[in-house]
């Protein structure tokens, strides 16, 4: 691969991304993220090919302009139905389909998609070729390590040498095994051990591919020394619960491009869910509860907390009330910044 694929702009830049979590990504987080992180790439929750093709679809995939670059994440396993969802996701300006075959919950392996797909590199394989031929955006693939007891390092590298035949260039990997029964989704992410090293001796033995590393990345000097093995790094749950990580990392790999103080964001925020209230009638809850990790580790973090929790769900829970549970040292940021 060429450095200039590497080095594109913003559009075709994975060294930044945040990860796609159920219940957690949505519009108004993937909005408050992109404050923290201009150029990082955002994923939505993983949509499952049956809800696109016959559910909601400006609810399933609404977003907004200031979202860009932000992927779609689908669940499936039927070629044609992930050509079909896929072609919709472009069409709604979606800048990347990404194909799910690392969540190891019992609703997704009765759906024959997730994690359990990893046995079946052929069909995934014809999964993602299908998607290829439909969109002209990037396809890619977000996978384990391994699942079960299948979790040699041969087995993976068989994975990705029969999926790669599809085409794709760009693979995130969730340095875990997966294990289908016995672990919650939330154990999935905890117990298996991280094997970061064993991600790195994939990306060597396929260097004509793109590979983003995932799992274990909570500190900004760590995913900063990762990207000097891997193309890009994706943040989980780090960069949910302790956000103003996101901005960190954004000034180490693009010194002035982060927000200055946690104030401009809580400000700008405010702004946003005005709009959102007006315009569509979303409640404060929607949109406040994605910040409550914005002053981890700062004074006057556990009044914040606390006086959002209690008070975003009330009937009448206006914009304001984000500026009202400030700690100290913040609201004087806020009272300069608005003059």
């Amino acid at each position: 691969m060429s450095a200039s694929v590497l080095e594109a702009g913003p559009a075709g830049d994975w060294r930044l991304c945040v990860a796609p979590m159920m219940d957690w990504t949505d519009r108004h987080c993937r909005f408050f993220h992109r404050l923290l992180a201009p150029s990082a790439r955002l994923y939505t929750e993983m949509v499952t090919t049956g809800a696109i093709l016959h559910g909601d679809r400006d609810y399933l995939l609404g977003f907004g302009p200031a979202e860009h670059p932000v992927a779609l994440q689908l669940g499936g396993s039927e070629p044609e139905e992930l050509a079909a969802a896929a072609r919709i996701g472009a069409e709604w300006g979606y800048d990347e389909i990404n194909l799910n075959c690392g969540c190891p919950s019992d609703r997704v392996q009765k759906g024959r998609f997730g994690a359990c797909l990893m046995l079946e590199p052929e069909r995934v394989r014809d999964g993602l070729a299908a998607m290829r031929e439909a969109v002209d955006v990037p396809v890619t693939v977000k996978t384990r390590i391994g699942v079960d007891d299948h979790d040699s390092e041969a087995f993976l590298h068989r994975f990705v040498e029969v999926v790669a035949e599809s085409g794709i260039d760009t693979l995130i990997v969730h340095a875990r095994k997966a294990w289908l029964s016995g672990l919650s989704p939330k154990q999935n992410r905890e117990i298996p051990p991280l094997d970061h090293d064993r991600v790195g001796r994939l990306k060597l033995a396929f260097p004509g591919l793109r590979v983003v590393l995932n799992g274990g990345l909570i500190e900004v000097d760590a995913s900063r020394a990762a990207l000097d093995r891997f193309d890009g790094v994706m943040l989980g749950r780090a960069a949910y619960q302790t956000p103003w990580l996101l901005a960190e990392l954004q000034e180490a790999l693009a010194p002035g491009t982060a927000p200055k103080c946690r104030a401009d964001v809580v400000e700008q925020m405010v702004g946003y869910a005005a709009r959102a209230q007006a315009e569509r009638g979303v409640r404060l809850q929607a949109i406040g509860r994605h910040m409550l990790g914005l002053f981890h580790g700062q004074p006057g973090a556990r009044g914040w907390r606390r006086g959002l929790s209690q008070n975003m769900h009330r009937d009448g829970a206006g914009p304001a009330l984000l500026r009202a549970f400030l700690p100290a040292t913040a609201r004087t940021e806020v009272e300069a910044a608005v003059g």
